[in-house]
């Protein structure tokens, strides 16, 4: 997969065909991150808008992934599964309060490793693919409350 971005510019007070464009284009893309800044002018002003994007392969011409579908209740076990399931709520949670789509915060593909090797520190954190400090810094502390609630352990001792 190879690293792109794309740029936008939304004016700030107009529902706009622009602001449908970059939804759409946000839609159809595995999004790493988005950073927005406000660009004032004489004449309007704007969102500037700068997409980080990996560009997928995976898909074929009609849009929809080649890939099927993963069941990860087939592929874990029941106490990685439950955690699992833990983990894609707190990634919700993530995803809404940092405006992003969920797998920008992490794949499904990330929790499933989550649940399987259940990190119990920064280090183990990063080793899993596609995970790096940014995300660490940013998400590790939610996880790893799912990680800790059920073996009782005190998170901020892990650090």
């Amino acid at each position: 997969m190879k690293l792109q971005y794309a740029s936008f510019l939304i004016p700030l007070h107009s529902d706009s065909t622009e602001q449908e464009d970059l939804n759409r284009f946000l839609r159809g893309r595995r999004i790493i991150q988005t950073r927005k800044e406000l660009v004032s002018t004489d004449s309007a002003s704007h969102w500037a808008i700068l997409v980080e994007y990996l560009d997928n392969p995976d898909k074929n011409t009609s849009g929809q992934h080649s890939k099927s579908k993963v069941d990860y209740k087939e592929i874990l076990n029941a106490e990685d599964f439950s955690l699992f399931t833990k983990l894609r709520e707190a990634r919700k949670k993530l995803a809404e309060e940092n405006g992003l789509p969920v797998y920008a915060v992490c794949t499904n593909e990330q929790l499933a490793e989550i649940a399987k090797r259940k990190p119990k520190n920064l280090t183990e954190f990063k080793q899993i693919d596609g995970i790096g400090q940014g995300k660490t810094e940013k998400y590790f502390p939610a996880f790893l409350e799912c990680l800790t609630v059920k073996s009782n352990e005190d998170p901020s001792a892990l650090f």
